[in-house]
């Protein structure tokens, strides 16, 4: 057997290896303070607190759906993480980045492939006849002197950090969404019923109406009135019971399952929790998924900058292969070198540096738009919180008036004092009182869930 080695090294190879080695660092992005800075106009300043009056400053919590201590809420936001298509649709993302980050680093390790062909010398087949064969393997490996590879790998790492963190905030706003749907059944629920009683009173008003109109008491204004507000309020009743089928079908689809509007809404409306802490405004770009992601998407834009200067510069690559012939009289080995620099390329790579400097702007011009936007919502959710509540306190003293009022009208009525009609008058403002304070309860609701989502607060168990 006959040994061949075939090499050609290079006097520059030995010194490419080394400084290979020595791995040159790849420049890193700027942390969050830094690119909140260079994101976020010069005249903008962060405050310290909240500018919306006394919020509490404690830690943000977490297990926001739990508490509202509603076991048919719960069991609605797990059926939904499990079986809602747009999640699994975000989760499919996921995969995606993970396999393109795992495709971006595989160009950091060699590529060994084998190769070979078979020469037929007789016969019909390889079998029967007699064949010449030759094969080896061959190995090649581009030395990432300047980082540029690992610019790249790091960028489709931070990608996938991205994708990782819009999944986690799909989730949070799903389970957002189960909750106010969930809550907004209940209160079209009760608006139905409460609607179903006004078209009975206005029913037994335009009776009343009638009757005395018979008698001459009241002309036929009256009774026109009469039957235009018992109109009214059957009209208001059917949209009461569509805009509730909407809302059950909504809720239906968001959970996966097909919209038959057979979900049994609860016709009690739930308190709303005690207040939540809410932190202070730099620490939701810690907290909030959606601010992560865009973080995650500047620093892989820069990393991707990075890459586009590298290019500019000359690349390196091994090359090794090793093979036999049929005879096994001879084993062929070579190494080899070579470098790659690029002279001219027509303005190529400057137009390729050019567009990656554009995406980073753009990518951190977004990420200061998504922080105001995310501070912007946190104040609107404290101050709903404060307002809301202090209509709810209002809307409550109306409710109690008119049913003192109306306790009152009874007892006139029974002692013959006032007639029903008088009675059903006041009835009538009862139940628009009612219907008010159903309205802001679940605004309520709702807000306190918009409040949760803004804070970035986990609709799961703190770890």
């Amino acid at each position: 057997m006959r040994l061949i080695v075939k090499a050609r090294v290079a006097p520059w190879l030995a010194m490419s290896i080394v400084v290979a080695l020595s791995a040159c660092a790849v420049q890193q992005p700027p942390e969050t303070t830094e690119l909140l800075t260079e994101a976020l106009p010069e005249s903008t300043e962060v405050r310290a607190d909240w500018q919306a009056a006394d919020s509490d400053t404690g830690a943000v919590d977490d297990a926001w759906v739990a508490s509202f201590n509603d076991p048919i809420l719960n069991a609605l936001v797990a059926e939904a993480l499990q079986n809602n298509r747009n999640l699994q649709a975000a989760s499919a993302q996921v995969d995606r980045s993970a396999a393109l980050a795992r495709l971006a680093g595989s160009q950091l390790k060699p590529t060994v492939a084998f190769a070979g062909d078979v020469a037929q010398l007789g016969g019909n087949d390889v079998v029967s006849g007699m064949s010449d064969w030759s094969g080896g393997v061959a190995m090649s490996w581009e030395a990432d002197v300047w980082g540029r590879v690992r610019a790249r790998t790091q960028a489709a790492e931070e990608g996938l950090a991205a994708s990782q963190a819009d999944y986690n905030f799909a989730r949070q706003s799903m389970a957002a969404a189960i909750s106010k749907a969930w809550f907004l059944a209940s209160e079209t629920a009760m608006t139905v019923e409460l609607t179903e009683e006004a078209v009975a009173l206005f029913s037994e008003l335009a009776s009343l109406v009638r009757i005395k109109q018979e008698v001459g008491q009241v002309t036929m204004q009256s009774v026109y009135l009469a039957d235009a507000d018992v109109a009214s309020a059957e009209e208001a009743l059917r949209q009461a019971r569509s805009g509730h089928q909407q809302v059950l079908r909504s809720l239906e689809v968001l959970l996966g399952r097909y919209p038959a509007a057979d979900i049994e809404a609860a016709r009690e409306q739930l308190p709303v929790p005690p207040p939540t802490p809410a932190g202070i405004p730099m620490q939701i770009l810690e907290r909030r998924p959606d601010l992560l992601a865009a973080e995650r998407r500047v620093r892989a834009a820069f990393l991707l900058s990075e890459e586009a200067e590298l290019a500019k510069l000359p690349s390196f690559s091994l090359t090794a292969t090793a093979g036999a012939s049929s005879d096994l009289d001879d084993f062929v080995a070579s190494l080899g070198a070579g470098i790659f620099a690029p002279l001219y390329t027509g303005g190529a790579l400057e137009a390729q540096v050019e567009v990656a400097n554009a995406d980073q702007k753009a990518a951190i011009a977004l990420y200061g738009q998504a922080v105001l936007t995310a501070f912007g919502e946190v104040e609107n959710a404290l101050t709903n919180e404060s307002l809301n509540g202090e209509r709810e306190r209002f809307l409550e003293s109306v409710v109690e008036n008119n049913e003192g009022a109306l306790d009152i009208a009874n007892a006139q009525l029974a002692e013959g004092a006032i007639d029903t009609l008088s009675v059903l008058q006041i009835q009538a403002r009862v139940i628009g009182a009612r219907a008010g304070l159903i309205r802001i309860r679940g605004e309520r609701l709702a807000q306190r869930v918009n409040l949760h989502l803004a804070l970035g607060g986990s609709f799961g168990p703190q770890k």
